[in-house]
């Protein structure tokens, strides 16, 4: 995954995730608060209705008490009849009423579709109603639908005394409709009555109590008794049209029926679902703004990275004049204000190495980076100088490398040039070439020095050491080897020589040919000096004079010195 990618969705989720968890919450903490709103709501109205019904009931059996507060006499008088007669007129729900004494037989029955009876004798004593009401004072029969249609109830009521009788009347249900129509929840919510059967007996859609269609109304009774079985929270279920509804319910005790007030779940929730639609709004116009904001923030992060990976690709490739140009005014501008002094200072030290490569195109390396060190290549130029030369070379090297694996003798060569160089290097010398197992060393040439001669002497001690070590390390081998140093000291002519595809620093003149015929003597662990250099040293390293020595080229023995306390050949 490319770096845009990752750092586009780590902030675009840093945006979008809270913003989801947000909305979610809300949601679900919306709901939860609506869902319990809802649920008081609807057992309010469930209650409310219930209580309207109750007094409904309660005042008809309110009015029938008024008609048996009298014992009754031989005859039935006007008075009683009168106040049978008005209280059909005050109470229009009770469709008949009779009156029945205390030994059950009626004596009073006035109706409004029916004939009136007075003294009509029958015999009431054993019916439900009488026995009911005499039981309870009062007494509400079950629901029937007269010829399949209209519901009624049967309400008896008895007198305070035994000797006042019982009324009892005949009630019609569907003015409970004036009661149930008048309650809405919401724009579409209603409320419904239910008997103890769970037949409908009062619905705002009157026709639907007129059918008295069981099959129809059984969504209704499964509604309520979901609610039964969690009571005093309102249940979502289908209602007869097979619409989801939340409903709750409320008992009226009276009569043993069944308040429920119901509310479609689409109007219950509506204000969730309209704050949800606007909070899925919210977040979509959040994640368009937190997707525009990571796409710049990652352009502002990944531009500069490109620019600088450019930049570092082409500083990698050679191109050190090359800047990277960012102006971020942050930490990308100062990294590449570093990269930029760090191309210059490549760039520098590629002109230094490519002219100590030049350079060593015609000079020693040693020459080649003293002349770049000191920047100034006229130390190069011929001039006469007191120098010290020191030759120095391997003993039995012919013999051994003709008998020796190729191999073996290159590896040998490259450690004994390692060490050296090395030791030539911290004194300050200057190597001027190796010519197979011999070399040659200025000491105060091309760049002066102070005490050459003690310099050269010290030098040369620390080369046999090294050597020494590096041969006994190889005591196994076929040959034995040794290393001879000879120095001497005198003025020489030093600068470049050769030819113009190759230079070389050295020194000529009488000192340079007595250092190496004083090498060319030297034994195993020896070093051999001139007395030019041992009076130079003077007592300040033990020299030991030797007896003189004819040396090819000189016409008298050369006095030569030693340096003492050296390990044995």
């Amino acid at each position: 995954m490319s770096l845009f990618s990752k750092y586009f969705l780590a902030l675009f989720a840093a945006v979008v995730v809270p913003l989801l968890i947000a909305s979610g919450s809300q949601a679900w903490f919306g709901y939860g608060d609506r869902r319990a709103a809802l649920n008081n709501l609807l057992d309010a109205e469930a209650r409310a209705a219930a209580a309207k019904i109750q007094d409904f009931m309660e005042g008809i059996r309110d009015q029938l008490g008024w008609t048996v507060q009298l014992p009754w006499s031989e005859r039935v008088d006007e008075k009683r009849r009168l106040d049978a007669f008005v209280l059909l007129r005050q109470v229009p729900a009770v469709l008949s009423l009779g009156l029945v004494d205390a030994a059950g037989k009626e004596r009073l029955f006035v109706s409004r579709i029916g004939l009136n009876r007075v003294e009509g004798g029958d015999d009431h004593s054993a019916s439900p109603a009488v026995t009911g009401a005499r039981e309870n004072r009062a007494w509400f029969g079950p629901v029937t639908f007269q010829r399949g249609s209209e519901p009624f109830m049967t309400v008896a009521v008895a007198g305070n005394r035994p000797a006042a009788g019982v009324a009892i009347a005949e009630v019609n249900l569907k003015f409970i409709w004036d009661v149930v129509s008048a309650i809405r929840v919401g724009r579409t919510g209603e409320a419904f009555v239910l008997d103890r059967q769970g037949r409908l007996i009062a619905h705002p859609d009157i026709s639907l109590v007129l059918r008295a269609d069981d099959a129809a109304t059984r969504p209704l009774r499964d509604l309520r008794a979901a609610i039964l079985d969690r009571p005093g929270e309102a249940i979502a279920g289908r209602d007869m049209a097979g619409s989801t509804v939340l409903a709750a319910m409320a008992p009226i005790s009276t009569a043993g029926w069944s308040v429920i007030v119901k509310q479609p779940v689409a109007e219950a929730f509506g204000p969730i679902y309209a704050a949800l639609w606007r909070t899925l709004g919210l977040l979509i116009a959040g994640a368009a703004l937190a997707a525009a904001l990571a796409y710049w923030l990652t352009q502002r992060m990944t531009r500069p990275i490109l620019l600088l990976e450019d930049g570092v690709t082409r500083i990698g490739a050679g191109q050190f004049d090359h800047r990277i140009n960012i102006t971020t005014g942050d930490e990308f501008e100062r990294l590449a204000a570093r990269f930029n002094e760090m191309a210059g200072e490549l760039g520098v030290s590629q002109e230094r190495s490519e002219r100590i490569g030049r350079l060593k195109r015609f000079l020693a390396p040693q020459v080649a980076e003293l002349v770049d060190r000191s920047g100034d290549d006229h130390v190069l130029d011929g001039r006469r100088v007191e120098a010290v030369v020191v030759f120095c070379d391997l003993r039995g090297f012919t013999a051994f490398s003709s008998r020796t694996e190729p191999e073996t003798v290159i590896h040998l060569l490259g450690e004994y040039y390692d060490a050296l160089e090395r030791v030539v290097s911290t004194h300050g010398a200057t190597l001027t070439n190796f010519s197979g197992d011999g070399a040659m060393v200025l000491v105060n040439a091309p760049v002066p020095c102070p005490d050459p001669a003690l310099r050269a002497v010290e030098m040369a001690r620390d080369m046999q050491l090294n050597v020494q070590k590096l041969l006994a390390d190889r005591q196994g081998l076929d040959h034995r080897l040794g290393f001879g140093v000879g120095l001497a000291m005198g003025p020489a002519t030093v600068g470049r020589i050769g030819s113009g595809g190759r230079l070389d620093y050295t020194a000529i003149g009488t000192v340079v040919n007595l250092a190496s015929r004083l090498c060319s003597g030297a034994h195993d662990c020896e070093i051999l000096v001139d007395r030019v250099a041992a009076r130079a040293v003077g007592s300040r390293l033990p020299l030991v004079e030797l007896n003189p020595r004819a040396l090819k080229g000189f016409d008298r023995p050369v006095a030569v010195f030693a340096i003492a306390a050296l390990p044995p050949a």
